[in-house]
């Protein structure tokens, strides 16, 4: 069963998560808003990432694990990436942060 995560905990992998870049735009996941939902697994003591992609067809989402297992060492000992592709992104889920290193990259935002 999932559970809501602790506040602090929240706040911990979030910050983490923001190490992950996506690899074709050059910002974190994150501030793209990618991430839809963070829960706890407590049958599997796992967090459960839920997260899309831009696009549905993205080749890349095994550099995006191995990017999530980086940032995630030490912060806790096992997660899953629940894909999900429902609601589909859009670029008003891109945070304001998200837009300013988008202009920065010379996205037109």
């Amino acid at each position: 069963m999932a559970t809501a995560l602790a506040p602090a905990l929240f706040d911990q992998v979030e910050e983490a998560l923001k190490d992950v870049m996506d690899p074709e735009l050059g910002v974190n996941i994150v501030d793209l808003g990618l991430i839809y939902d963070l829960t706890w697994d407590d049958e599997n003591t796992a967090l459960i990432i839920s997260m899309t992609l831009t696009s549905a067809g993205c080749p890349l989402t095994d550099v995006l694990e191995e990017q999530t297992a980086q940032a995630l060492d030490g912060v806790v000992d096992a997660f899953r990436i629940n894909w999900v592709w429902m609601p589909p992104w859009g670029p008003e889920k891109i945070t304001d942060d998200g837009r300013d290193m988008m202009r920065a990259l010379g996205f037109a935002m």
